[in-house]
């Protein structure tokens, strides 16, 4: 929008009203800070949220793959020409033989669940989830037939277990007797703890050899499942479909949205839903704009008849009052771009000092699944709510404009 510098000039005189239209001022302040707080608050929240879905796949599809070859009954004894069959499979990047079974685990009269997961020892090292994370001890301590494991950080706290000490796995795949199945104890020692940084899987993972795990299911050369990783998440059922008929018999394809489907499902509900209400906040913002410029319009109805006598154009009202609506919009969208960005960066030390103050735990990992709070930004969900936050203002400044460029001078001017 152009303006001349005599509109300029007006336009910035109303901006800082004097002394009586003080309220004025303190209404177009007001919607300032409430169009501040919409967009730190969408932002905020929209970025979290992204966070939080991105972290979540990301650390799961980092274990589980993006799909996985389930073995009828728990076992593929053929898995080696699967996983060759796999990785020929234009858009498989990877086939990882995998065993993976929920036992109970015990240390010193305490028990919980587990889940032993057994892997080659190439990929337990190159997998960046758990040699990255490692909180305790080394993998290197990790070596088929060693007797040692890795453990889950939070599965460590519950059972008091650490590194060097012993960990016993209970399998109810035992000894058959006359009088029953046995259950198996097998001890091991603990060789390293990690923290991925997911609850469900620091409170129960247990990561052996690929060897160690099938002597202790008794599963002889087989495996339970093939993970694979393809080059797009987003595409994996058109991916892997070529690979259904070659397991036919043997097993099922299961990709991560069946696995997860109620969860991202509900994360990606709770994201709009959260969108277009905090979008409220905005446009209730944007509403105080109107109406604080409709008072402005009365309150210098004078000024403008006598502006308009002196050869001031409709186009030319209608131009200040909607700058001085956008600038007010405006004003408020920048700063609530730098508050919103303020609170992603202090974000985790906000929610410690709120759980500090109330003594609640707002961020309770068994519930929100990450042990912190993430945060992703979207650079295109920035703009779009800056364009939601800055359109909404334009829009209603239109009608106070308009307002003000229909005001009729003889009328006013008629009993000066």
């Amino acid at each position: 929008m152009i303006l001349n510098s005599y509109e300029r000039m007006i336009a910035r005189r109303y901006l800082l009203p004097g002394r009586s239209e003080s309220f004025i001022f303190v209404v177009a302040s007001i919607s300032m800070v409430g169009v501040m707080l919409g967009v730190a608050a969408l932002i905020t929240v929209m970025s979290v949220m992204n966070g939080f879905r991105a972290d979540l796949f990301d650390k799961t599809a980092g274990l589980n793959g993006h799909a996985v070859v389930q073995g009828y009954g728990g076992s593929l004894p053929d898995w080696r020409a699967i996983a060759a069959e796999a990785r020929q499979v234009p858009g498989i990047v990877a086939a990882t033989p995998l065993i993976e079974q929920p036992l109970m685990g015990s240390l010193n009269g305490r028990v919980a669940g587990i889940l032993v997961r057994g892997m080659e020892m190439r990929d337990i090292t190159g997998n960046p989830l758990i040699r990255d994370n490692i909180v305790a001890g080394s993998l290197a301590n990790i070596k088929p037939g060693s007797g040692e494991v890795a453990i889950g950080a939070r599965l460590a706290e519950t059972l008091g277990a650490s590194v060097g000490g012993p960990i016993t796995v209970i399998s109810p795949q035992g000894q058959t007797t006359p009088f029953g199945t046995l259950p198996r104890s097998v001890g091991y020692t603990v060789g390293a703890i990690f923290e991925v940084g997911v609850y469900d899987y620091d409170n129960a993972f247990v990561v052996m050899p690929m060897s160690d795990a099938q002597t202790l299911l008794m599963l002889g050369d087989s495996v339970g499942m093939i993970e694979l990783v393809t080059t797009d998440a987003d595409k994996v059922q058109e991916i892997v479909r070529p690979l259904v008929p070659k397991i036919a018999g043997q097993g099922e394809i299961r990709d991560w949205r069946q696995n997860n489907a109620a969860l991202f499902e509900a994360l990606s509900v709770e994201r709009v839903v959260m969108f277009w209400i905090l979008s409220l906040i905005i446009l209730v913002a944007a509403f105080n704009i109107l109406s604080s410029l409709i008072m402005l319009v009365r309150a210098k109805t004078r000024d403008i008849a006598i502006l308009r006598t002196m050869g001031a154009s409709r186009g030319a009202m209608i131009r200040i009052f909607m700058t001085v609506g956008v600038t007010v919009g405006t004003l408020g969208t920048l700063a609530g771009v730098v508050l919103g960005f303020v609170l992603l960066y202090f974000r985790q030390g906000i929610v410690d000092g709120v759980q500090y103050v109330s003594g609640q735990n707002l961020w309770d990992p068994s519930i929100r699944f990450l042990a912190e709070m993430p945060a992703r930004t979207d650079p295109l969900e920035v703009i779009a709510i800056v364009a939601l936050a800055i359109g909404s203002t334009f829009l209603f400044t239109l009608y106070p404009a308009w307002k003000a460029a229909s005001t009729d001078p003889v009328q006013v001017l008629r009993y000066e």
